[in-house]
């Protein structure tokens, strides 16, 4: 039993490894592998989200800005320095993300002497004058035209046959390591001291300020990271799509989206927002598919986010262990167990005094006269 519980969680992550890489050679549809690299993709962004939004308790509405901002930053350093298709724009994800990153000290640090309802608010005020930024500074962003991303031709793509599914595959694999280091990022935040620092903040932030918890820096660099990831994934978007425009890569729905994939999947849990982010892109795309009549698929959709909201409203994974723990609880109670019964001596009484031990399973009483 020891052994089962030491080694089940590495041996269940090694097979779900083993599933997401055998994932494109199995299913190489072109359908389901782009399904697949917008699912990973939202994944390591709500990832990221999760660890400032989940962790904190400060709900973020304005991550598509930073979204837009590492989309841009490789579009925009790929045409300054002439850099052509293939994996040198992979190489430069980290980059952009850092770029997102340094955007987002000094707004963070502006919406973060807030809190509550107004730092929603200003969030998503930061957020509308980022993307009006993008369309008005021509001269950088090429205004609502946007720009275009090189093509990578080595890949099967930019010809008349080019195979779609080999074309996909390094974007797959790229999103899947992008949300493997998501994941890696937020399990190790929240087991070390910094995590802690911030799990206190979400439960009481003035008693975490007294308890010796620097808050403000604490916030702000948890955002910092989160900005980090949703800027790498911009750009990851951004190169597969294959340009950048304002009205896309600075889309209010992402924010939305990347919310309800964490709460759906549990917020603050670790494997949450990704679980969230695999149920709710393929269910959103593969309702797109077949139900296109009338907006039908949004009807659908919307059906379902309500039932799962309805069932499971902590999100499918506290549920789940929720009922876990339950159902384990129930397994330790043992066969009912009355209390001794010790009669009182009589004055006069000779003989040693003697108790009645009530033994045996809920209605079956054995007296059984045990010397004291």
């Amino acid at each position: 039993m020891i052994t089962a519980r030491k080694y089940g969680k590495p041996v269940g992550l090694l097979a779900l490894l083993g599933v997401a890489i055998a994932f494109p050679l199995v299913f190489s549809d072109p359908t389901y592998t782009t399904i697949a690299v917008f699912a990973l993709i939202f994944a390591s962004a709500a990832s990221g989200w999760n660890i400032f939004a989940g962790y904190t308790g400060y709900i973020a509405l304005g991550h598509a800005a930073y979204f837009g901002i590492g989309a841009y930053a490789l579009a925009i350093i790929c045409q300054r320095y002439n850099i052509p298709g293939g994996w040198e724009p992979i190489y430069l994800i980290p980059l952009c993300g850092l770029i997102a990153g340094v955007f987002a000290i000094p707004l963070g640090a502006i919406a973060l002497r807030t809190r509550r309802h107004t730092f929603i608010v200003v969030t998503i005020a930061t957020f509308f004058i980022v993307q009006l930024m993008a369309f008005n500074l021509r001269g950088l962003t090429n205004g609502s035209t946007g720009l275009d991303m090189p093509i990578p031709f080595q890949w099967g793509a930019g010809y008349q046959g080019g195979n779609q599914s080999i074309y996909n595959l390094p974007f797959y694999f790229t999103a899947l390591a992008l949300t493997i280091v998501a994941l890696a990022v937020s399990w190790f935040i929240r087991h070390s001291k910094y995590g802690l620092g911030l799990l206190a903040i979400r439960d009481d932030e003035d008693r975490a300020r007294g308890l010796g918890v620097r808050t403000g820096s604490s916030k702000l660099s948890a955002f910092v990271i989160s900005a980090i990831f949703a800027g790498m994934a911009g750009a990851l978007f951004a190169y597969f799509i294959g340009s950048v425009q304002p009205q896309f890569d600075f889309d209010p729905l992402f924010d939305l989206s990347i919310a309800l994939m964490t709460f759906l999947g549990g917020i603050g849990t670790r494997a949450g927002p990704i679980l969230g982010a695999l149920v709710l892109e393929f269910a959103q795309q593969w309702l797109t598919l077949y139900f296109t009549q009338d907006g039908l698929y949004l009807i659908l959709y919307g059906v379902l986010f309500l039932v799962v909201i309805l069932l499971l409203p902590r999100g499918v994974i506290p549920s789940l262990q929720e009922l876990w723990a339950k159902g384990r609880a129930r397994g330790r109670i043992g066969p009912l167990v009355l209390p001794v019964k010790t009669p009182v001596m009589s004055a006069g009484t000779t003989s040693p005094p003697t108790a009645t031990r009530m033994t045996g399973q809920a209605g079956e009483t054995a007296h059984e006269e045990v010397p004291r």
